[in-house]
């Protein structure tokens, strides 16, 4: 959220919700409740240790009574009012989660179960009072560096049943937001696309300044994630040649082109 909040002149970094440090004025400003690793579906959290999207909503609610404290009421409504709600889950839930949920769920009833999370989660951000709220779809799984690896075959392409469930997943998940903003005609909610963008630099990464785009800077680049990225794990020469940083997650330089091109879509859906 580092680079929404300074496109949005908010300030220069948004603190999470749980640091010690935090300043009473940040709560006026905004907060993080997200979680790495969490997702809709509980089995997800179970697997990650992520704090459960529903915690993350406690966690919300418990930063307005804060809000409430520090300002007076009527002030707090209206930051509350004003505020945008950026929600960026389920990426996850179809990495880790759908594979095994196999013997319940095909890969539309699954995505239909997610998208019913979402909509709750939704109603109940805005029954707080928030009436800007914006949700990121999924990327193209099947083209992160460790789907390739784990899914592309010997020479690593986009694994296209990765890829196909996350289309149908933001397919359901665009008409259901849209759907439900229809009887809240008050409130501003979009899906912010973030599929395209993403596949569009995967594809043609020297059209954006990369050299790659198939492999992350972390040592091999083909399946090292978070922690197995580590003083002890070489690097890449110059990150900013890359696209992602390991094997799921994206340069500083890759998240502020995407930045740059869903931001239209972040102003046209919320305001």
């Amino acid at each position: 959220m580092k680079f929404e909040v300074e496109a949005f002149g908010v300030k220069d970094y948004l603190p999470a919700s749980l640091d010690p440090l935090i300043k009473d004025k940040d709560l006026q400003t905004g907060v993080s409740f997200a979680s790495g690793g969490s997702g809709f579906d509980p089995l997800t959290t179970a697997e990650t240790s992520a704090i459960p999207m529903s915690v993350q909503l406690d966690m919300f609610k418990q930063h307005i009574l804060k809000l409430k404290r520090n300002i007076k009421e009527e002030a707090a409504d209206n930051i509350i009012d004003n505020s945008v709600a950026v929600i960026v889950a389920g990426n996850n839930d179809l990495f880790l989660s759908l594979p095994n949920r196999r013997l319940q769920y095909d890969v539309p009833s699954y995505a239909n179960m997610i998208v019913n999370l979402v909509l709750n989660f939704i109603q109940e951000i805005y029954k707080l009072g928030v009436r800007r709220i914006a949700v990121f779809s999924a990327p193209p799984i099947g083209c992160l560096p460790v789907v390739r690896t784990l899914d592309g075959g010997p020479h690593r392409k986009c694994a296209d049943k990765e890829n196909n469930a996350a289309q149908l997943f933001n397919s359901f998940l665009t008409q259901q937001v849209q759907l439900w903003a229809t009887s809240y005609p008050q409130s501003r909610v979009g899906v912010i696309d973030y599929y395209n963008p993403l596949i569009s630099i995967i594809e043609n990464p020297h059209k954006y300044g990369f050299d790659v785009a198939d492999r992350g800077c972390c040592g091999t680049g083909e399946i090292e994630v978070l922690f197995l990225c580590n003083k002890l794990t070489p690097t890449c020469p110059n990150d900013s040649k890359y696209f992602f940083w390991d094997g799921f997650h994206l340069t500083e330089k890759g998240n502020s082109i995407i930045l740059y091109h869903i931001l239209q879509d972040l102003l046209n859906s919320l305001f």
